[in-house]
């Protein structure tokens, strides 16, 4: 049985590196179609130094912070019970866990890039981002058996938001210079961050469905017709979520081209760079 705060947590911290790397890709294609390479994390921009890493401190700092409160506040220190783990903080262990996934992403990213201890080759963040987004896949996966009904619903759809995710990360090692992966595996980051602050409103906050309630096992409606109507209800949010995200990525492309748009931008849109490469082979006729 989840919380509040335990969705909204992992939230943030998705929703604003997934924000982040949208504008960050889409300025970065814009401004040099010819020359564009995705990136598993993004530079900040006019920042010299250790700043630059923004977003790597936060990934680090946010997943610690994360692990300090299900590990320590969440389990009041309580780790063993009769001479063996503590039944009652298994969930609480399980979150620590795959948080653990994401803290070592963002050490590794950031020991790779800021210093000389791990050169690791082209693609192989992604392949770790990749390992973590599994490790948080088959938590949510195997954790979600125990939710039936609503509650189920809901993460089931964030199961689905994951696994995008984890193919999206493997697609990018793959295809380093797609805008189209680069572009997706943002956007699915994002709605992964954003699903988590739904799931939170709709379960156990202000959003709870009509005759549903939170029990003391999980989510309970008062009768069949009400679960379905819940059911209904998580996915009609899913698609106003998609939705929203398509407006805004129409919206932050648009303000980006025509703020940093590079001359050759609308060349290579109109298809006459793929027109012009196909009569430029010689016939074999």
């Amino acid at each position: 049985m989840g919380s509040f705060y335990g969705h909204v947590i992992p939230g943030s911290l998705f929703l604003l590196v997934g924000l982040w790397h949208l504008i960050a890709c889409i300025f970065a294609f814009v401004s040099n179609p010819r020359e564009f390479k995705g990136r598993i994390w993004h530079r900040v921009p006019g920042f010299h130094g250790r700043l630059r890493y923004l977003e790597l401190y936060i990934i680090i700092l946010g997943c610690f912070l994360d692990m300090c409160i299900e590990f320590f506040y969440a389990t009041r220190l309580k780790f063993v019970e009769n001479g063996g783990l503590n039944s009652k903080h298994l969930n609480d262990f399980e979150h620590t866990a795959m948080l653990l996934m994401f803290f070592i992403y963002g050490v590794c990213a950031y020991v790779s890039e800021a210093t000389r201890f791990l050169p690791l080759p082209q693609g192989s963040l992604h392949i770790i981002a990749g390992m973590a987004f599994m490790a948080e896949y088959l938590l949510f996966y195997f954790h979600s058996t125990s939710h039936a009904g609503l509650e189920g619903r809901y993460h089931v759809l964030l199961v689905i938001l994951i696994g995008l995710c984890i193919v999206l990360a493997v697609l990018g090692a793959v295809f380093p210079k797609s805008f189209t992966v680069d572009l997706a595996s943002s956007l699915f980051v994002m709605m992964q961050g954003a699903w988590f602050y739904q799931t939170a409103y709709a379960l156990y906050g202000p959003l709870m469905p009509n005759g549903c309630h939170e029990g003391k096992t999980g989510i309970v409606c008062e009768s069949l017709e009400f679960e379905l109507r819940g059911l209904t209800f998580a996915n009609l949010q899913l698609s106003i979520l998609v939705f929203v995200v398509s407006i805004l990525v129409t919206l932050i492309y648009g303000v980006a081209a025509h703020v940093s748009g590079h001359p050759d931008l609308s060349y290579i849109a109109s298809g006459f760079e793929e027109e012009n490469l196909y009569k430029a082979e010689p016939s074999l006729s």
